[in-house]
């Protein structure tokens, strides 16, 4: 018998391959326990769990087997063996094909990785089997003396690692650093680990080695620690549970509790709240969680409905639990609940939805999403996605962008000679949209620069067409946002537009409402007086809603005053009011501003606001907003 080679394995010890089993049934634990992310990854990571967990027993038999050689067939000492090195070699595969996913390899590379790592598995396999058979690997001999032969578990271990750490060399850039790092470093202590009992002529923890690698990627990657206080997760964790939800058709209600003096991390919920929350996770429906989102103020509650029909009463149980609390801290809260739906796939999809429902409920309310709450989302999603693609483009004749005009009367002349222009979108899947649906939309997401752009290019172009046939117009009024106006290009865009249509500057008018801001203000004021000299008329819109500040206005070189309907109301409920009104409007008007009143309805507003210093009125009186087209109807020609 061979000494040397007996010796080798007589040096074996257990605890090692002990060791990898009990750590893969821990690993077990915390992903039944933990919530993990499922991603096709995390199930490469649950099949190299248990091929490590077949590799440690397969290798504890072998060297138990080693043990009684003689006693046994030699072919029950091959197939632990030749087992331990092939769920290894499968380990390692996976690992390789795990690490090509995050790296975003094109898919020529992926291809050939994936490739060089199945040939590399076949050939280990064919070795290992053949190998006893052909005496070139490992093999019991007549005299029972043990060869290890060409040594194949080495050659093999460096090709996988060897590709693993060219990915990562190669394309380090593509991964978090910190990951990189860990995972890495991790993978340099197993092989250090293998040299060394290697050196002292050790197999015992060479199993042990690859439990490393593992656990990394399992803390690194896929662990969503809870909060140890109230039990929540993570974004990345909603994420998921929603994905996994659609996918096996699990019906789950979603509750989102925000409460706004929470809108730090860090901040904890009072201990009652908690407790409540926490009562009903632990008592209610078969599976719940929770996900704190949105720094420290946004908690969402998941419960696995399941068939559960009540899932409503129980819902309301806890609205009640919680509005009795609410008296205690006096803490600002909106609360929205619904049911998982087959249109939203996305866990970003509920935090939008709940975001766009919240944005519109009073708080201290607590509302259940309809379908008609999941209709107007998923109509503003549609918008946002054609106010993107409109952006994209930028095209200032996108036939998606509308202009739409209301006529002004211009009560000296007698006559209508100006008018405002307001934007529509008209969409394939919406027909006519209005402003006060997207406007907030495209102001929000940077879209409104676009949409003014397209407009004012439209106004121009038919302001042109109208002059050439001969039509008086003396200008058109367009809408910008103080978002326009911030933009240093403003002023350009505004002179090159109105000069490629080929009209006077005097025939187009900027309405601008009243900024709060103190920047805004001063970039207000420096935009007006840049092309003020060029002939644009500018309006103040909306005056007499908010906060007025007539000090900030004196400062402005407005032309037009624009009264908002709001006032054009009060003047008619109250004496008082209407003397009010009347008073700002004559001092505006004393001082060379024009007045103009918005929401004339009637005989009534007209006669009034004649009388209050009007010199230009507008509203449904004299005309719905029309499309532009149409103020051929309403403007006389003077050729």
């Amino acid at each position: 018998m061979n000494t040397e080679i007996v010796t080798y394995y007589y040096n074996y010890t257990p605890v090692g391959d002990i060791l990898v089993l009990a750590i893969c049934m821990v690993f077990v634990i915390l992903i039944k326990t933990a919530y993990i992310n499922r991603t096709r990854n995390f199930y490469y990571l649950k099949a190299m769990i248990i091929l490590l967990f077949t590799a440690g027993l397969s290798d504890l038999l072998f060297n138990v087997s080693m043990n009684h050689i003689g006693e046994i067939p030699p072919v029950l000492h091959y197939i632990p063996r030749a087992l331990m090195h092939l769920t290894i070699f499968a380990n390692l595969m996976l690992y390789v094909l795990y690490m090509k996913e995050p790296m975003n390899l094109e898919e020529r590379s992926n291809r050939r990785f994936f490739i060089t790592a199945l040939v590399g598995y076949v050939v280990v396999t064919v070795f290992e089997i053949v190998g006893p058979i052909l005496h070139i690997g490992f093999y019991i001999d007549d005299e029972l003396n043990v060869h290890n032969g060409f040594p194949i578990f080495p050659a093999g271990y460096v090709f996988y690692v060897g590709m693993v750490l060219f990915l990562f060399i190669k394309y380090h850039d593509r991964v978090f650093k910190q990951v990189f790092n860990g995972v890495f470093a991790t993978i340099l202590v197993s092989m250090l680990i293998i040299f060394v009992q290697h050196r002292f002529g050790q197999s015992s923890y060479t199993v042990a080695t690859f439990t490393f690698p593992i656990y990394a990627l399992l803390y690194l990657v896929h662990s969503n620690p809870y909060d140890i206080e109230s039990g929540a997760l993570g974004r990345n964790a909603f994420y998921d549970y929603i994905k996994n939800s659609h996918e096996h058709k699990r019906p789950l209600l979603i509750m989102s509790l925000v409460l706004y003096d929470y809108d730090v991390e860090g901040y904890n919920y009072p201990l009652e709240i908690i407790g409540i929350i926490r009562y009903f996770l632990m008592h209610f429906f078969k599976r719940t969680s929770l996900f704190e989102l949105s720094g420290g103020r946004r908690r969402v509650m998941i419960a696995d409905i399941g068939k559960n029909s009540d899932y409503k009463e129980t819902a309301d149980a806890l609205l009640e639990q919680f509005e009795k609390v609410y008296p205690v801290f006096k803490i600002d809260y909106k609360i929205v609940a619904m049911t998982t739906i087959d249109e939203m796939g996305k866990g970003r999809d509920y935090l939008e939805l709940f975001e766009f429902i919240e944005d519109k409920m009073p708080k201290n309310n607590i509302r259940f999403v309809d379908e008609q709450d999941v209709k107007r989302y998923l109509d503003s999603k549609y918008i946002l996605n054609e106010l993107a693609d409109i952006k994209e483009k930028n095209d200032l004749n996108d036939p998606r962008v509308e202009v739409y005009c209301q006529p002004v009367f211009n009560i000296k002349k007698g006559i209508y000679d100006t008018a405002e222009a307001l934007m529509r979108l008209r969409l394939p899947e919406l027909g006519m949209v209005f402003p006060d649906v997207f406007i907030p939309i495209a102001e929000k997401n940077n879209y409104i620069r676009t949409l003014t752009k397209i407009i004012l290019n439209k106004t121009c172009v038919q302001i042109k067409k109208l002059l050439d046939e001969g039509y008086g117009v003396r200008r058109i009024s367009v809408n910008f946002s103080v978002f326009d106006v911030r933009d240093n290009d403003f002023c350009h865009m505004v002179e090159s537009i109105v000069h490629d249509a080929g009209i006077g500057f005097n025939n187009i008018a900027i309405e601008i409402t009243e900024s709060q801001n103190e920047q805004d203000f001063e970039v207000v004021k420096e935009r007006i007086n840049e092309l003020k000299g060029s002939g644009i008329k500018f309006y103040l819109d909306d005056f007499g809603t908010g906060y007025s500040n007539f000090e900030r206005i004196m400062e402005l070189p407005f032309d037009i005053i624009k009264f908002d309907r709001s006032l054009v109301i009060a003047s008619s409920s109250d004496d008082k009011l209407k003397a009010m009104v009347s008073h700002i409007a004559k001092m505006f008007s004393d001082m060379d501003y024009a007045v103009l009143y918005e929401g004339i309805e009637d005989d009534a507003d007209e006669a009034r606001c004649i009388d209050m210093s009007a010199k230009y009125l507008q509203g449904y009186k004299y005309s719905k907003p029309i499309p532009i087209e149409k103020l051929t109807e309403y403007f006389v020609k003077t050729v």
